[in-house]
């Protein structure tokens, strides 16, 4: 499992949970008609706000961490290693073309694709991070 997996458990963790615990069914299901058998499915639970999920991990923390801006704050608040090395692999699984040694470019770079990928992977994402 790659690092932004681990993020994206870490903040859908209770869906992907419920999910899992569903037993899957013994007879695969016709696609509707016209339906494309190769469309993502949406949850049907609705969207994840991510904003709450990581304001609560913040909070729960104990430490003044500014997700909304900091990739370090945002891994941090989720209990997940937030060293320059991680980082730089987490920028490697992204597709990180910059200086990985820049870490300033690198965490601006890496907080936007994070965001994003969130927001395309389910989640509700305020629109002053997107």
């Amino acid at each position: 499992m790659g690092i932004f997996d681990t993020i994206k458990n870490a903040i859908f963790g209770s869906e992907a949970k419920a999910d899992e615990a569903q037993p899957a069914p013994t007879t695969p299901a016709a696609p509707a008609p016209g339906a494309d058998a190769a469309a993502p499915s949406t949850p049907a639970q609705g969207e994840v706000d991510v904003a709450a999920v990581l304001d609560a991990a913040a909070a729960k923390s104990g430490q003044t961490l500014n997700w909304r801006t900091s990739i370090v704050d945002l891994l941090k608040a989720l209990g997940i290693d937030s060293s320059l090395s991680n980082r730089q692999e987490l920028a490697k699984e992204l597709g990180y073309s910059g200086d990985a040694h820049d870490s300033a470019a690198l965490n601006v770079w890496l907080h936007k694709q994070v965001i994003a990928k969130l927001k395309a992977n389910g989640g509700k994402v305020p629109a002053d991070l997107t």
